[in-house]
């Protein structure tokens, strides 16, 4: 298995995640994929959404092999958390 390593600061990758999120994909899957996992390669813009982490990430990684994964749980502020608090975000 070939590992792959990150090729930008978390501060730039977050950044470039997030952007390509709410200006190329958000408008296209998020209706009706309340709560499923989308993984975005941060380089090339190219995405899946499945129902969990592992599920996105290797869809996503038999199209892009070295992605530079960054992942969003769709409506929702994280993508995982620990505690009993929700994680919906306020509308």
């Amino acid at each position: 298995m070939t590992v792959r390593h990150p090729r930008y600061s978390k501060e730039d990758f977050a950044k470039r995640g997030n952007d390509i999120y709410e200006t190329r994909v958000r408008s296209k899957i998020e209706e009706g994929n309340e709560g499923k996992i989308v993984a975005i390669d941060i380089e090339t813009g190219q995405f899946e959404v499945a129902d969990d982490l592992l599920a996105a990430s290797k869809l996503l990684l038999r199209k892009v092999p070295e992605a530079q994964t960054w992942f969003v749980r769709i409506g929702y502020p994280v993508v995982d958390h620990f505690g009993a608090r929700s994680l919906r975000t306020q509308r």
